[in-house]
């Protein structure tokens, strides 16, 4: 739901890897977006609206995005596309930062448009303490992008996971994503992204801005 440039880049995605699709919009002229290529199928509608929906095929279909840009018509399509037809894979895209951490806990996966640009644009400005970049329905396990002392880099991974009790769960290297294994030695200028229980994030920043032991 949603031909805007987040919806047409991903129906072409999709599409692009075999997948077949159905995007709606209340404007027809959205469409126009998709370019002549696009094979699936453009709904004219309301879409948290049943007819809309079944229209659009939602009995069949394996996942929903709510990307428009009305937060309340988002979180809503997204819980008809839950609630009522069973989709098993839903996301809304969000711009309340405290309204998408709601929904979150409540079990609707949720993409807070403006909390994630913040976060990293901060990253890039300030790199010092850990920054949340998705949180587990509960609210309790949280992936974050970490910020090292430099006395980390040349260390093998399993060092950083044995201090802090954590685990690393990929790297961005040069542009790039890096899945590590227990090989994999921390080079400077990685992006660290860890796996953690959110209580134990200012304990594990603490640690990591410090020297390891031993130099």
């Amino acid at each position: 739901m949603g031909c805007g440039r987040v919806g047409t880049g991903l129906a072409k995605e999709l599409e692009a890897a075999g997948h077949s699709v159905a995007i709606i919009d209340q404007n027809r002229e959205a469409f126009r977006r998709l370019g002549p290529d696009f094979q699936g199928r453009t709904i004219a509608g309301v879409g948290f609206d049943r007819d809309i929906l079944l229209e659009a095929g939602i009995e069949r279909a394996g996942a929903f995005a709510a990307v428009s840009n009305g937060d309340n018509s988002n979180i809503l399509a997204a819980r008809v596309a839950r609630e009522s037809y069973n989709v098993s894979n839903v996301v809304a895209r969000i711009y309340d930062p405290e309204r998408a951490e709601i929904y979150q806990r409540l079990g609707i996966p949720t993409v807070a448009t403006v909390l994630w640009t913040t976060d990293q644009i901060m990253r890039r400005l300030a790199p010092e303490g850990s920054r949340s970049e998705w949180r587990d329905a509960s609210g309790t396990i949280e992936l974050c992008e970490v910020a090292l002392h430099k006395g980390w880099f040349g260390r093998p991974i399993t060092q950083i996971e044995e201090a802090a009790n954590i685990r690393v769960a990929l790297i961005t290297r040069l542009g790039e994503g890096l899945i590590p294994h227990s090989h994999t030695v921390l080079q400077e200028g990685d992006l660290v992204h860890v796996t953690l229980s959110e209580d134990r994030r200012a304990a594990v920043d603490a640690l990591l801005l410090s020297a390891p032991e031993g130099e």
